[in-house]
């Protein structure tokens, strides 16, 4: 088998689909009663700081509605948050690739 085709557990997927972008999206503007439509959060855009301008109460309220929702667990001090929480599909990506539900 070509080393080109073998699937690496660590190596992200494709893209997120646009539907669970929205599912996700939706459940952040629910959950940290934005007032923003979910479908104006731009996949790519800044969660934090200048984007829609999130803050670490927010990441705590985003952890425990993944967790609840989709059995992913998103610790404090993992070294790789601000990878994971730089935009929508960022997280949705890694959701996307630990989730259990």
């Amino acid at each position: 088998m070509d080393a080109m085709n073998v699937y690496q557990p660590d190596e992200p997927r494709a893209t997120p689909s646009a539907h669970f972008e929205r599912e996700l999206a939706e459940l952040l503007v629910s959950v940290l009663q934005l007032e923003v439509a979910a479908a104006d959060i731009q996949p790519e855009a800044a969660l934090f700081h200048e984007g829609l301008g999130l803050d670490s109460i927010d990441a705590l309220e985003i952890a425990l509605a993944v967790s609840r929702r989709y059995g992913v667990e998103l610790k404090s001090d993992d070294e790789q948050n601000g990878r994971i929480f730089a935009s929508l599909r960022s997280l949705a990506g890694h959701i996307e690739r630990h989730r259990t539900q």
